[in-house]
């Protein structure tokens, strides 16, 4: 496979050191503690002054010295895409965020303007379905990489309304696709999942576990991945890399940026996000869905992968796209049960949270997944740290 850095030898993939622990004895490091979650949730509740766009970016420093590339972020002003922003920043990248506001966070993107470098961000108000906003955000800079996070990703909701996601997950792809290849952009990071797996027969799950989605949410994001290799095929010039993560939780251990998300999308929560609400008092109880799994305690177990974390990951491989695209798993290779978590959670803040056990499970839920990410490790030295 042919593989290249964003701008040659002066793109940067940081690694981090593994150790990682059984989510049963979570430490305050682990969760990204309590105190972090409150910092955000007051910050995020403060509200913001909303979105700007058409910022001016400054693709080499003071010294004339290049950056070590331009990335465009789809989805920056979400959880994980502000994230990510904020790490390529602090690695030296210029980068252009494009985000519909949709589900993201405006007080995301005024975090990331308070922390940025002159002339390092810029933000194009749009939508990926809308082929002129696309190209808004390639066309004023030249781009030397995408890494796509845009997405719906709320499995339920998936199940009851799928047309909207394989339109918001893989047309909007496709759209991705048509415009990077106008504008001769040749390296993409894609944000993928482990629900392509849906309930493998076999864990840990590898690379090359069939992939079976069970929910709209994870074939939508197959077919995207499809699409991302037949178009690498026919375009020798195209390196990707897909990677397929598992439950995404925590914050930024500095207390920089969190996991606050708008109020009418609560009732969707993650596991990690009603923990926290229920140990702030923001809910009265907290409801665990499916409790006759085929699990150790009736439970679904998920593999927990810390945000900062994840995006190490995308910060390693950025430089190792290739054609044919990679595929790694990204988690810790850990299962964790939602009962066990609760208790990890309980622990940690010190929390009475009342917990009601609810028999039936989400629509679309799978039984129990956790990752091999042998792959990753060996290839680019990454594994999980929290």
């Amino acid at each position: 496979a042919r593989r290249g850095g964003i701008l040659g030898s002066d793109a940067r993939g940081p690694t981090r050191a593994s150790s990682s622990s059984a989510m049963a004895t979570m430490s305050n490091e682990r969760l990204g503690g309590l105190a972090v979650f409150i910092t955000m949730l007051l910050f995020f509740s403060t509200g913001s002054s909303g979105p700007r766009g058409n910022e001016t970016l400054q693709l080499s420093g003071s010294d004339g010295r290049a950056f070590p590339g331009h990335v465009l972020v789809t989805g920056g002003a979400g959880f994980i895409g502000s994230h990510a922003t904020m790490r390529l920043m602090d690695e030296g990248y210029a980068v252009t965020i494009i985000d519909n506001f949709s589900r993201g966070n405006p007080g995301a993107i005024d975090a990331l303007r308070r922390m940025a470098p002159r002339g390092k961000l810029r933000l194009v108000h749009g939508d990926l379905g809308i082929r002129e906003d696309v190209q808004k955000a390639f066309a004023k800079y030249p781009v030397d990489a995408v890494i796509h996070f845009a997405a719906i990703a709320y499995v339920g909701e998936s199940v009851a309304d799928p047309l909207r996601y394989y339109h918001n997950i893989t047309s909007n792809t496709v759209s991705l696709l048509e415009t990077m290849k106008q504008f001769d952009v040749n390296k993409l990071v894609y944000s993928s999942t482990c629900a392509t797996y849906g309930n493998p027969e076999v864990l840990p799950i590898t690379e090359n576990t069939p992939t079976v989605p069970i929910n709209p949410y994870g074939k939508a994001k197959l077919y995207a991945e499809t699409a991302i290799r037949d178009f690498a095929r026919a375009n020798p010039s195209f390196d990707a890399a897909i990677l397929r993560y598992f439950n995404v939780f925590g914050s930024d251990p500095e207390g920089r940026l969190g996991e606050y998300p708008r109020p009418e999308l609560r009732h969707h929560g993650r596991i990690s996000g009603a923990c926290f609400d229920a140990a702030l008092g923001l809910i009265p109880e907290l409801v665990v869905m499916g409790t006759d799994f085929p699990t150790r305690d009736g439970t679904c177990v998920r593999d927990f992968i810390h945000v900062t974390d994840l995006v190490d990951a995308h910060l390693a491989v950025i430089s190792h796209v290739a054609n044919p695209p990679v595929l790694y798993n990204v988690g810790t290779g850990k299962g964790v049960s939602v009962k066990e978590f609760v208790e990890a959670c309980k622990r940690v803040t010190g929390a009475r949270i009342a917990v009601r056990e609810q028999k039936e499970s989400r629509p679309g839920d799978y039984a129990e997944v956790y990752a091999d990410v042998s792959k990753i490790k060996n290839e680019l030295g990454w594994s999980a740290k929290f």
